[in-house]
């Protein structure tokens, strides 16, 4: 797309009426509730990360079943469910190693904009096939997925909250208890706080860390962490970060988790790393970015650096424990959003997105 800023000007989304299909075998039709305003949504919007277009964006969605193809045994008309971004096949490599968010037929699906088993199901009033956004295609009223992109969810928990834990809070806080795998009394420090990097936030609170520094250049989002269990905040633009985090945590952190996806802040999470610590690449940066770091540091001071996608998460296993967490008032969600909007506020919405003022802001259709 790479549209100029301002989007509410050169309106890079439309609205249009599309017809959809009915789902095929393997497929649920879904009525979409709510679905979050998200990066990897933006990336496609500013060409960072080039998809093929014309698509059906939005990946971060609940909603209910109306409808399911033949073969669909684990959904039924009026299931609550939160999608996975990730289609897992449950065949490949590393579903069979237990590690599903990195599908190898997944990745393909949602590179080609087509579901697992290459279909498309979205067509203009002209005949033209519209690609679906990660299996999900959440900015529509209605939308066909596979069912292995879906998670069966209690009903207790209203929709608009569900959405989130579709990507902010399975990545977030994945990052932190399956990639990481941090232990009680840590310290970590989060750079970047969008919902993502708030999600990590929490993550690290519920995990037991006894140090938590926020890291972020706005002030609304650093008085959130603190909200959620940041024991500090730092505004990076006043401060020399990597020099106070250091102090602070008495010579480094045991975890950096870097959820920005910008090259020179995931450079700052590994500085602040102490000798034998881990620094958690979360945020998606463009495919063209490479990291300098001093090679010796990783052999002498046994410090690493990792990626984390999707949380390192098993969406069915993980989805439903996260939400008991938050119905156990231990993830208290609500405060990762910033704003509701409707269809035909996202051009603006993504200007909002794109500034760094906003977390979440979650799209409803009713």
């Amino acid at each position: 797309m790479d549209r100029p800023r301002p989007y509410e000007t050169s309106l890079p989304l439309a609205i249009e009426e599309l017809d959809l299909a009915r789902p095929g075998p393997g497929c649920v039709l879904v009525e979409i509730a709510a679905a979050g305003l998200c990066h990897s949504d933006l990336s496609v919007i500013n060409g960072t990360r080039p998809r093929v277009v014309p698509m059906v964006l939005g990946h971060e969605a609940a909603g209910v079943v109306r409808e399911t193809g033949s073969g669909v045994r684990d959904f039924s008309p009026g299931d609550h469910v939160v999608f996975s971004f990730v289609p897992t096949c449950g065949y490949c490599l590393y579903c069979a190693t237990g590690r599903p968010a990195l599908c190898e037929n997944g990745a393909k699906a949602n590179t080609a904009g087509v579901l697992l088993d290459g279909q498309r199901y979205f067509a203009n009033g002209k005949g033209q096939t519209i690609h679906h956004h990660l299996g999900v295609s959440a900015f529509s009223q209605f939308t066909v997925a596979r069912a292995e992109s879906l998670i069966k969810i209690d009903r207790e928990l209203a929709l608009h909250k569900a959405a989130l834990f579709g990507c902010a809070v399975i990545t977030g806080v994945g990052a932190v208890i399956n990639t990481a795998r941090i232990y009680p009394g840590s310290s970590v420090a989060v750079f970047g706080l969008g919902g993502v990097g708030l999600s990590a936030v929490m993550g690290a609170n519920v995990a037991g860390a006894q140090a938590i520094i926020a890291v972020d250049t706005v002030s609304q989002k650093l008085d959130t962490a603190r909200k959620l269990g940041a024991t500090e905040a730092i505004n990076a633009s006043t401060t020399d970060v990597v020099a106070t985090v250091r102090d602070l945590s008495h010579g480094g952190v045991d975890y950096a988790f870097d959820c920005s996806g910008i090259d020179s802040v995931l450079a700052q999470a590994y500085e602040v790393t102490k000798r034998g610590g881990a620094t958690i690449a979360v945020g998606l940066p463009a495919p063209q970015k490479r990291l300098p770091v001093p090679v010796v540091s990783l052999v002498t001071e046994e410090r690493t650096i990792q990626g984390s996608f999707m949380g390192s998460s098993v969406p069915k296993r993980d989805i439903p424990r996260l939400i008991s967490l938050y119905l156990a008032g231990r993830l208290p969600i609500e405060l990762l959003v910033s704003a509701s909007v409707r269809l035909e506020e996202l051009n603006a919405a993504f200007d909002r997105l794109e500034s760094g003022d906003v977390t979440r802001q979650v799209l409803t259709f009713k």
